[in-house]
């Protein structure tokens, strides 16, 4: 029912003392493993160059692997590369596109993506936000190659996923919606910014709004729109830097306004594209809080605790 899908090379995309780190995955597919959920994580391959350059500009990739060949380094003040980056980067958007291809052959209903460098703020040709290649994006034109037109990409991170966003929003046969903190990093998101044929939904949230201020957005504004598009495909940037205890976030999102925002995405996924949904790591920084989130989330898909409704 659920394919769980990573990318053992993250293990050498890592800098000293970055909160964007490998014990991130670690931390997810330990307690996935405690989870009694029965999943077992499977390697991914690696993405086909001709998928990533219909996403990221050729030039800008053949940039990433000179640098990987110069021995890495800072791409900006937040983004790294590592001699093992672009392994690393390759294979995480191969397991979102593995993915893709499993659940739109019936092979799976669901996907779920723990892997990294996460991807949305990577944008056609420039690397920031922890990102190199953009994950999501490249499930988008793995949905398109299996003939599937309307795709909607839903965004939780707490920061606003603006390479996805531009990637797409003069596209419309992609819906994408994102709830975030704002204003903030990276200072996209904006409730004006609407895509070319209003298939941009974003909900800019203040800092401290909890639960009930995002799950109300994801119910009341996102899926009306949602609705609207009808998406036959669900694609999902699971980023859980939200939480109340995320160093990074300030959101404060708990781990069961985490389960109900799957439950409203697992309904919004029955009612219009045949329950099929794709989930990809975004970000998450607190170990503890990450990893019991997305359990949270994968108990949702696996029908394992209820699956609508908003915490108390």
């Amino acid at each position: 029912m659920i394919a769980l899908l990573a990318n053992p090379a993250q293990t050498g995309h890592h800098a000293e003392g970055h909160p964007e780190r490998p014990e991130r995955v670690a931390a997810i597919l330990d307690a996935i493993a405690l989870s009694g959920v029965g999943l077992t994580p499977e390697p991914a391959p690696s993405v086909a160059d001709d998928v990533v350059h219909r996403v990221h500009d050729p030039r800008y990739v053949a940039m990433l692997d000179r640098a990987v060949a110069a021995g890495g380094g800072y791409l900006d003040a937040d983004t790294y590369i590592t001699p093992d980056s672009m392994v690393a980067a390759r294979t995480a958007a191969g397991a979102v596109v593995e993915g893709v291809d499993r659940v739109l052959e019936g092979r799976a209903q669901h996907a779920v993506a723990v892997v990294r460098p996460p991807g949305h703020h990577a944008e056609h040709a420039r690397a920031m936000g922890f990102c190199l290649l953009n994950n999501v994006a490249m499930g988008v034109v793995a949905a398109r190659g299996k003939n599937i037109r309307r795709i909607a990409v839903l965004d939780f991170d707490v920061h606003h996923g603006n390479g996805t966003q531009h990637s797409f929003e003069n596209d419309a046969e992609v819906f994408y919606a994102s709830t975030h903190r704002y204003p903030f990093y990276p200072g996209t998101g904006s409730a004006g910014e609407r895509g070319a044929h209003h298939n941009v939904v974003n909900v800019p949230l203040p800092a401290g709004s909890g639960d009930r201020a995002v799950l109300g957005a994801w119910e009341k504004k996102i899926g009306p729109a949602l609705a609207a598009f009808r998406p036959e495909f669900l694609l999902v940037s699971a980023g859980f830097d939200a939480h109340r205890d995320d160093p990074l976030g300030g959101l404060a999102v708990t781990t069961e306004g985490y389960r109900a925002l799957a439950g409203l995405i697992k309904g919004w996924a029955a009612e219009y594209s045949q329950g099929r949904t794709v989930w990809a790591l975004e970000g998450g920084y607190d170990l503890p809080a990450l990893a019991n989130s997305m359990v949270a989330c994968v108990d949702i898909l696996a029908d394992r605790g209820y699956n609508s409704g908003s915490p108390d």
